[in-house]
C-alpha cells in the first residue's frame, strides 16, 4: 500500500488535473478565459512516508485592467466575476490587434447598478479615443456587438460606493480585412463552410440541450467585398420559461440559467415519449428559494398524479414516470431574493421501455450480486458483495421500489489497507483498534475511522477470596480491562459472576461482586441419608440385644434354680469356685484316690497313709 497526496482543490472559475496522487506526481491548474492565475501552476507531491504537495493550490482571479497585444481571442470580465464587483473601482483595458486587422467584441453579461456605475468602450488606445459604447446613453445591449475601425480598442468600468452587481462580461476578437470576424453565440454552437470568414461563409447555429435560440438567424452569411459583415445579426441562445419537448432525451433548464431567474414566475414544461416507453427524470441541480416550487407531474397537465414537489435546496436525486408523459411545473415568489450564477435547477431527461421490472443492475468490479427473485419486479432486492480484501463502499442492499427504480446508487467494491492497534501493558486502547484504508474517489485516500488512544487508567484491587473459592492467577493488582476469574471447592456451587472484568475508570471498579459458594443441594441430602442410616443401624442393634439377652437371661435363672434346689435337697453347701484352679479341685479327696485307675504316691507331713 502506498500512502498518497488528497485530491488537490479546484479552483473557482478554473480546473485540475493529476498525473498521479503517489510521491512524484504533479496536478496541473488552468483557468477559464478571462481569469488569471495567481500562484504556481504545477503542484508536485512529496515525500513517500508523509505525502503532501510542494505548494497551496493557485487561484484564478479576475483583473481590474490590462493590456493586450497582438489580441486574438479572449475575455474580459470584471472581478470577483460572475459574483458581484467590489465598490470604488476605475478598470481600464486597452486591446490591440496585430497589425492590419481590426477587433470585434460580443457583450455576453453587461450589469451594472442602478447608480453611477458606468461602462465605456472607445475606438482607440485612451480614455479621449471616440466614444462606440456608453452604458449611460444605451439601455439595450446590441446583439451583433462593436467592431473599432483601427488596430485598438480602450474599456473602462467605473463604480461608486453604493451599490454592486454581477458586472460585465466581454468577449473579444481580431479579424484580418476583407473578412467577417468570427461569430458567436453563448450557451451553443455553430457549423461553416468556411473557418477563415471571407466574404461568402454561411454559417448555422444550434444551442445546447436546455436552451432555445432567439433574436437573429439560425443561418447568416458574410457579404459586401467592400465591407464584409453578416446579413444577419447572430441569435442568442436562451433557457426558457415554458416549453413542449419530445424529443426522446434532453434538458430542462431554469428561466434564464446558470443567471438568477426572475420572481413572480410559473413555467411549464410538457415531455412526451412514444406511448410504450416511460421517462427517467435526473435532477443534476436543484438550488431554489424556499418559497419557490418545482413540482413534477405524473402525466400531461397539471391535474395527473404528483411524483414529487421541492423546494431549497436537496442534493441530485431522480425520478421514474409509470407512463410517457410528464408536466413540470416552476413557481417563483414574487419576493423571492435569489441572485447570482448557479441558482436554479438542472433536469436531464431520457426515455425508458415501459415494463413491469426495474432495470437490470450491472456487476460489479472486484464483487458480485445475488438477487432474492429471478424476475427483478417490485419488492426484489439485490445484495452486493466483495471478494476478499476488498470493503464494500456504498449501499449493500438495493431494492425494486413501487416506481421501478432501486432504492440507491450502486456500491462498488475497494482494495484497502488494514493497522491494528494494540496498547501496551497497564493502558487500554480508546477507539477503533482497526483502521482500514480506502480511496474515495476524486476526495482521496482516507482512514475508516479516526486513529485510536491509548489511555491509563488506575487498576483494580484484588477483591478477595470468598469461603470455599479459589481465584485463578491470583495477583493483588488487575489492570484496566482484565479478568479476574473464580471456581469453587468440590461440594460447592457458585452464585454470582464466575468471571470479573476491571472496568476503566477513574478508579477503575469490577465489573460486578465476587461470587459466593453454597454447599451443593445432592451434597446435603446424601448427609441427612447418612444421618438416617446410621440411626436405623443403632435401633437395630438394640433391638437385636434385646432379643438375644432376653431369653439367656431366663436360660441362667432357670438353670440357678434347678441348681440351688438338688443343692437343699443333699444336705451339702453350696460353693461357687472363687478363683482359676485345676478344675479338678473341687472333687472329694476319698473320691479320688478310691479310683484304682489311679495309683500314685503322695507324701503328707507327719503320717503316712497308705
Amino acid at each position: 500500500f502506498v500512502l498518497s497526496c488528497t485530491f488537490p482543490q479546484r479552483p473557482a472559475c478554473g480546473d485540475v488535473s493529476v498525473s498521479s496522487l503517489h510521491s512524484g506526481g504533479e496536478a496541473f491548474f488552468y483557468c477559464v478565459t478571462g481569469y488569471q492565475l495567481q500562484g504556481t501552476n504545477t503542484l508536485t507531491c512529496l515525500n513517500a512516508s508523509t505525502p503532501y504537495w510542494s505548494d497551496t493550490e493557485p487561484q484564478c482571479l479576475a483583473a481590474c485592467g490590462g493590456i493586450v497585444r497582438n489580441a486574438t481571442v479572449g475575455r474580459i470580465v470584471s472581478p470577483f466575476f460572475p459574483s458581484n464587483y467590489s465598490n470604488n473601482l476605475t478598470c481600464h483595458w486597452l486591446l490591440e490587434a496585430p497589425e492590419g486587422q481590426r477587433v470585434h467584441v460580443h457583450f455576453e453579461k453587461v450589469a451594472l447598478a442602478e447608480d453611477d456605475d458606468r461602462l465605456l468602450i472607445k475606438n482607440g488606445n485612451n480614455i479621449d479615443s471616440p466614444l462606440l459604447y456608453d452604458s449611460y446613453e444605451v439601455e439595450y445591449l446590441p446583439n451583433e456587438g462593436l467592431v473599432s475601425t483601427s488596430r485598438p480598442l480602450f474599456i473602462e468600468l467605473t463604480t461608486d460606493g453604493a451599490g454592486t452587481s454581477t458586472g460585465i462580461a466581454i468577449r473579444y476578437q481580431a479579424f484580418a480585412v476583407g473578412h467577417c470576424y468570427e461569430p458567436f453565440v453563448k450557451y451553443g454552437n455553430f457549423t461553416s463552410n468556411d473557418s477563415t470568414w471571407a466574404v461568402g461563409t454561411v454559417v448555422e447555429f444550434t444551442c445546447d440541450p436546455g436552451y432555445t435560440l432567439e433574436q437573429g438567424s439560425v443561418i447568416i452569411e458574410c457579404m459586401d467585398h467592400n465591407n464584409p459583415q453578416w446579413n444577419e445579426t447572430e441569435p442568442a441562445c436562451r433557457a426558457v420559461c415554458s416549453g413542449e419537448i419530445t424529443d426522446s432525451a434532453g434538458v430542462v433548464l431554469s428561466p434564464n440559467w446558470p443567471e438568477a431567474y426572475d420572481s413572480g414566475q410559473d413555467c411549464i414544461w410538457g415531455i412526451h415519449v412514444e406511448e410504450d416507453r416511460r421517462i427517467m427524470l435526473d435532477i443534476k441541480v436543484l438550488n431554489i428559494g424556499k418559497n419557490d416550487l418545482l413540482t413534477f407531474y405524473d402525466g400531461d397537465d397539471l391535474t395527473a398524479k404528483v411524483l414529487g414537489q421541492y423546494g431549497g435546496s436537496r442534493p441530485h436525486f431522480k425520478l421514474y414516470t409509470s407512463m410517457a408523459d410528464v408536466t413540470i411545473q416552476f413557481q417563483s415568489d414574487p419576493a423571492t431574493n435569489i441572485y447570482g450564477y448557479g441558482n436554479g435547477f438542472v433536469v436531464h431527461f431520457f426515455e425508458l421501455p415501459r415494463n413491469d421490472t426495474c432495470p437490470e443492475l450491472p456487476e460489479i468490479t472486484n464483487g458480485w450480486k445475488s438477487t432474492s427473485h429471478p424476475e427483478l419486479v417490485h419488492g426484489t432486492v439485490v445484495t452486493y458483495q466483495c471478494y476478499p480484501d476488498f470493503q464494500l463502499v456504498g449501499t449493500e442492499l438495493l431494492m425494486c421500489q413501487w416506481d421501478l427504480t432501486w432504492s440507491g446508487d450502486l456500491p462498488s467494491c475497494e482494495r484497502g489497507s488494514t493497522i491494528q492497534y494494540n496498547c501496551n501493558k497497564g493502558y487500554t486502547l480508546s477507539g477503533n483498534s482497526l483502521l482500514s484504508c480506502y480511496n474515495h474517489g476524486s476526495s482521496g485516500p482516507k482512514w475508516s475511522e479516526r486513529l485510536p488512544k491509548s489511555v491509563t487508567y488506575e487498576p483494580c484491587r484484588n477483591p478477595g477470596t470468598p469461603s470455599y473459592s479459589t481465584q485463578i492467577s491470583e495477583k493483588p493488582f488487575y489492570q484496566a480491562g482484565e479478568t479476574l476469574h473464580f471456581s469453587c471447592l468440590r461440594g460447592h456451587e457458585l452464585l454470582g459472576e464466575p468471571v470479573l472484568r476491571c472496568v476503566p475508570g477513574h478508579p477503575s471498579q469490577w465489573s460486578s461482586l465476587p461470587p459466593v459458594c453454597r454447599a451443593s443441594s445432592m451434597e446435603f441430602i446424601n448427609e441427612r441419608r447418612l444421618d438416617v442410616v446410621s440411626a436405623d443401624y443403632s435401633m437395630e442393634g438394640a433391638n437385636i440385644a434385646l432379643t438375644v439377652f432376653i431369653p439367656v437371661a431366663l436360660i441362667m435363672v432357670f438353670i440357678i434354680g434347678i441348681y440351688l434346689y438338688f443343692s437343699k435337697v443333699q444336705g451339702k453347701p453350696l460353693c461357687l469356685p472363687m478363683s482359676t484352679s485345676s478344675p479338678y479341685d473341687h472333687i472329694p479327696g476319698e473320691s479320688t484316690f478310691d479310683n484304682s485307675l489311679y495309683e500314685t504316691e503322695t507324701t503328707f507331713t507327719g503320717h503316712k497313709r497308705v
